[in-house]
């Protein structure tokens, strides 16, 4: 998925503070001919969000349209499984379509990118947050020496860095912060990002999946082939890289469908990319309002998805209901693939599965 076709701003809906700010104004430029839309709230848009007519136009919308936006929650969030600790996001939503995003269920119909631009501010809580922590004195399984911030929990950074710097600014900030670095899971081949200066600071962590299940599940990424090739490229620009199995989907052949992906990452990878490589491994949580989206736009992937025989529901911590793999059979899956992993590619460590 190139540039041109993944992007073609004709609309930019902006916050009135958004436009007065330096980001807001750089971002507008590299769009002359697209119209600014000013709204005063860049979450509750009604023509992009909570209009179900908007379905059919799924991946129009994320194409033509660009949110401007000014962050005002600039809480770090702690975290302990993908980083210590979650940043505040430099954006949300996203140009690609992935079927079983989240960001769709608090966003409504639709999620185009919107950018946050007043990165000032986000960079200068992350700074005083890092500078609190100080040293980290006991390794955890985040990493062992640094501090580690997520940057991309509600967006794709390698998608973000092709609309504005402020993935690069936060990059630039973690290279200078002694006892900390950044971290974001990208589906998105980005090769402006190997010329970045980042110190060995910026861990990016591609996800992947079987690459049948991914055309029609994954919509609007690289290929998962083009996102294990980058591995190498970018261990070689000096970025730690680790890879997200994620999401694992249970299908009927789906153990001899990751077999075949991992035998193809062995064959892909450098010795100096072994050397380094550690792994997430997460099965699928699902979501019935999303579901219910789903089959608007793209029912196909909702066979793949929605497996009520194998799943039961859980509210999660922020009140919502998501359907799982059911915990004695997901208990099984797991020690399948990992199980798996060890085999065929025992040199990845895998951080966590779940």
């Amino acid at each position: 998925m190139d540039f041109n076709r993944l992007l073609q701003i004709r609309r930019i809906y902006a916050q009135p503070a958004a436009l007065e700010l330096p980001r807001g104004k750089e971002i507008v430029e590299r769009w002359p001919e697209a119209e600014v839309v000013p709204v005063d709230n860049h979450w509750n848009i009604p023509e992009v969000h909570g209009d179900e007519t908007n379905v059919p136009r799924w991946s129009r919308i994320k194409t033509e349209a660009l949110v401007l936006g000014v962050k005002k929650a600039l809480t770090v969030k702690p975290n302990g499984r993908s980083a210590d600790f979650i940043a505040p996001s430099t954006a949300n939503g996203c140009a690609m379509a992935c079927a079983y995003c989240y960001v769709p269920r608090h966003k409504g119909y639709s999620n185009p990118v919107t950018v946050f631009a007043n990165i000032d501010q986000i960079a200068a809580a992350l700074d005083r947050h890092a500078t609190r922590q100080g040293m980290k004195l006991e390794p955890n399984q985040c990493d062992p020496e640094l501090w580690v911030y997520d940057i991309g929990e509600n967006s794709d950074c390698s998608v973000d860095a092709l609309i504005s710097d402020n993935v690069e600014d936060l990059v630039t900030l973690f290279r200078d912060l002694p006892t900390a670095k950044l971290s974001f899971a990208t589906k998105y081949v980005n090769p402006e990002m190997l010329r970045w200066d980042h110190g060995g600071h910026t861990r990016i962590r591609f996800s992947l999946m079987p690459a049948d299940l991914g055309k029609s599940i994954d919509i609007r990424t690289s290929p998962v082939a083009e996102r294990m090739a980058a591995i190498n490229d970018f261990v070689d620009a000096g970025y730690e890289v680790h890879v997200n199995f994620s999401p694992v989907i249970v299908t009927e052949t789906w153990l001899n469908d990751w077999e075949e992906l991992l035998r193809q990452l062995d064959a892909a990878l450098s010795p100096a990319a072994k050397a380094q490589l550690a792994a997430e491994v997460i099965f699928l949580t699902h979501n019935e309002r999303l579901h219910e989206v789903n089959l608007g736009w793209h029912p196909q992937a909702e066979k793949a998805l929605w497996r009520p025989e194998l799943q039961e529901s859980k509210v999660s911590s922020n009140g919502f209901t998501n359907v799982r793999y059911r915990s004695g059979a997901k208990a099984r899956y797991v020690r399948e693939l990992t199980a798996l992993i060890e085999r065929i590619t025992p040199y990845i460590r895998i951080r966590y599965a779940f």
